[in-house]
């Protein structure tokens, strides 16, 4: 098979040729965005799953169909050691600027844009060295007396009313999509929560789509009660066996080329259709295939490279971020958890390795906030990576 017209794209957040099994979330998406254009109330949306699943594609998605009816759009990915500040504010004055040649009172529109230098300048303090004080490249004075008090969440909550006003000038909303939600600070997350709450009330056209972990519910929950019902969630998993079909199939089909079905079926069986490894295996499978039609024995011949690349970019890059002592708890839930949910009681760990589970505290912590392990219930531990426990069992050393 030419690899040149191999159509596989198993990039870390990049777009499939097919965006097969999403179609739900899409036209779910379509709906919001016509009801809030009509002045409808409408919730915010967060989309929670598991690393691979196709969360920052779905957000890009998403995205797309704003832009498609004029929404202004920003987009940010969340640090846990960097307040919303910066980027949210690079992220609005981008959405506004796709608003801006559609306002009819420029003065309205500058008037916005100060404020936003405003909020932005508050991200270093006031005792800061000029070369410490951000500039975010806004050529209006800034505004005093608004979204410029230090408090993240008053500031929050007047910037993002402000926006929503400028987009309904025009007829029109903004759309902010945030990644890696849930490594937002605490104090952030509160604010923005806040933030949404108050749109919510006023029924202003701005919405709020994140994208994160599948703790991020329980996140959001602990920062304010009521972000249960403020936010509309939506689990992102793997591909069933029709959609996963249709990612291989449709692709290919394309440059003119077909899958025998035991070829599909021996796909499905190693991908467990996660569009991650969807992608990863059509890719290496396509390239190891001599010719049309791609067979089950080239699945087989294909395997140990797709195998061995995703423990390399996939799996392996991740165990190396982690301590010895993380790895030590990596190893242990492997040894624990079954393949299918993961889920590893921490009570359990603890009993395995022989320690009091407070001395392991600090391990866990650790890895939840690296992404690598999320609590899925209290007083239990579960892997963010599919497949992590069987690469763990295979490849992980001290």
């Amino acid at each position: 098979m030419d690899p040149v017209r191999n159509p596989y794209a198993p990039g870390a957040g990049q777009r499939p040729p097919e965006l097969a099994g999403r179609d739900r979330e899409l036209q779910q998406f379509d709906v919001v965005l016509e009801r809030i254009a009509r002045g409808r109330p409408e919730r915010s949306l967060v989309l929670t799953g598991l690393r691979g699943v196709g969360k920052t594609v779905l957000l890009n998605a998403l995205r797309s169909q704003a832009i498609g009816r004029m929404w202004g759009t920003g987009k940010i990915e969340a640090r846990p050691d960097q307040s919303l500040r910066r980027p949210l504010a690079s992220a609005l004055h981008m959405a506004v600027r796709e608003l801006t040649p559609r306002h009819r009172d420029p003065d309205r529109v500058d008037g916005f844009l100060g404020v936003l230098k405003a909020f932005a300048l508050r991200s270093a303090g006031d005792d800061a060295k000029l070369r410490d004080r951000w500039q975010p490249g806004i050529d209006v004075p800034a505004a005093t007396g608004r979204a410029d008090t230090g408090d993240i969440e008053v500031d929050l909550v007047e910037l993002l009313v402000d926006a929503a006003g400028v987009a309904r000038d025009v007829g029109v909303g903004i759309a902010l999509f945030v990644d890696e939600m849930q490594d937002i600070p605490a104090p952030d997350v509160s604010a923005l929560c806040a933030a949404c709450h108050e749109l919510s009330q006023q029924g202003l056209p701005l919405v709020v789509v994140g994208a994160g972990l599948p703790h991020l519910p329980a996140v959001l929950s602990a920062s304010k009660s009521y972000s249960e019902r403020l936010f509309r969630y939506v689990r992102i998993d793997r591909l069933d066996r029709e959609a996963a079909d249709r990612a291989l199939v449709a692709p290919a089909s394309d440059e003119g080329v077909t899958y025998e079905p035991a070829a599909l079926d021996a796909l499905y069986e190693a991908t467990e259709g996660y569009p991650y490894f969807v992608q990863a295996y059509g890719k290496v499978t396509w390239d190891n295939a001599p010719t049309d039609p791609i067979g089950a024995d080239d699945v087989r011949m294909a395997a140990p490279e797709a195998q061995a690349e995703l423990a390399v970019g996939f799996f392996g890059s991740r165990y190396e971020r982690a301590t010895p002592a993380e790895r030590e708890y990596l190893r242990a839930m492997a040894a624990l958890s079954d393949d299918t949910h993961g889920v590893v009681p921490t009570s359990d760990v603890a009993t395995y390795l022989g320690r009091k589970p407070s001395s392991l505290s600090p391990a866990r912590d650790s890895l939840i906030k690296k992404g690598l392990v999320y609590s899925a219930e209290r007083g239990t531990i579960a892997f963010t990576v599919p497949h992590f426990g069987i690469y763990l069992r295979k490849h992980a050393t001290v």
